[in-house]
């Protein structure tokens, strides 16, 4: 991997820098109403717009460097980064939110705003922690879920997730003619609804009741909590309500990603009643050279269910898997649109499958 590349990857911190620029804007003559939309015209206009000028990265880290990388202190460090970056962000927007006259529309728009930002800072980051095997990468991992208010996450994605994508068991793989608006809602109350069970179910088999101190999320569910008191008794109840819809929305922002990640992709049910081995099949792939940089190669994600421990630095481009045409943020608005999107995705999973 060159140098470049390498610290390429800090781009990511430009997602949270637009909430400041919209501030920013604002203070020097953009009307609120309006700056309170930048970061969604940033991430969702420009960012499309820039990832199409530069094209693909399809090269992959030679087989001989990927345990070097994979032990490289560098990019441990900057997903450990997003925690303080992110909790920063996450206050000082609460504060311009609460202390601004954004009007309606615009108090909207940062909401939004603020929500994406959270599902790439936090969620998107947490994802690649929650995978690793340190207590400290765990730790941090559930602190940026517990702030966005999704930290059943951390139980659900592994055990849930994982275990069953691709096939009708999965609430976060859609089905074949399924619109998002359809599959969003249900993916975020399955999946919460999940994660709790799934605790329980992991308690139980060590003998001890759901609700004992040893269940994970009760601890997350309490650190939430408290993060929803400080902002209450810092801001009054225009910070709780900014802390609970941006928690929301980053959630909402999530489960969309998911929905493009899978999209209309199966595993096969062999004769004894299970399903095939998870493959660099069953997940769509994009290889934008800047949105891969400013999503910690999420884009690669055929890869990365074909080996979960795989840390993203490594992350591999599969020509043979599903290719998206373009980034998650220009597939993100796509997807808004169900019949745009399926008139889009379609012909691509149909050439796909007869292939």
């Amino acid at each position: 991997m060159s140098r470049l590349k390498a610290f390429g990857f800090l781009l990511v911190f430009l997602v949270p820098a637009t909430l400041p620029a919209a501030a920013w804007l604002a203070g020097n003559g953009l009307p609120p109403a309006l700056a309170g939309w930048f970061p969604l015209f940033a991430l969702f206009v420009l960012l499309p717009l820039l990832d199409y000028a530069l094209g693909h990265d399809s090269a992959n880290v030679p087989p001989a460097l990927e345990a070097r990388l994979a032990r490289a202190r560098w990019f441990r460090g900057l997903t450990l980064a997003a925690l303080p970056v992110h909790l920063g962000v996450l206050a000082w927007s609460g504060w311009w939110f609460s202390s601004t006259d954004l009007g309606v529309v615009g108090a909207a728009g940062w909401l939004l705003s603020q929500g994406v930002v959270g599902g790439v800072l936090a969620i998107n980051t947490a994802h690649e922690l929650i995978h690793k095997d340190s207590r400290l990468e765990q730790a941090v991992g559930g602190l940026l879920l517990a702030s966005v208010g999704y930290h059943g996450f951390k139980v659900e994605h592994l055990r849930g997730h994982h275990v069953h994508v691709s096939t009708p068991e999965d609430a976060s793989s859609a089905r074949y003619g399924q619109g998002l608006w359809h599959f969003l809602p249900r993916a975020l109350l399955r999946n919460t609804r999940n994660a709790w069970r799934l605790e329980a179910e992991r308690l139980r088999r060590l003998g001890l009741p759901a609700l004992h101190w040893r269940n994970e999320l009760i601890g997350w569910t309490l650190v939430w909590l408290a993060m929803a008191a400080g902002m209450t008794a810092w801001l009054g109840p225009a910070g709780l309500g900014f802390f609970l819809l941006q928690g929301l929305f980053a959630a909402s922002s999530l489960e969309v990603i998911n929905y493009i990640e899978h999209y209309g992709l199966e595993r096969r049910r062999l004769p004894d009643g299970r399903y095939e081995r998870t493959t660099h099949l069953h997940s769509w792939n994009s290889d934008y050279r800047l949105s891969n940089l400013m999503l910690f190669q999420l884009q690669r994600h055929s890869d990365h269910h074909a080996f979960p421990k795989r840390p993203y630095a490594i992350l591999r481009h599969h020509a043979d898997s599903p290719q998206l045409p373009g980034g998650y943020a220009a597939m993100f608005v796509l997807a808004l649109v169900p019949p745009l999107w399926f008139r889009v995705i379609h012909p691509r999973l149909a050439a796909f499958r007869g292939g």
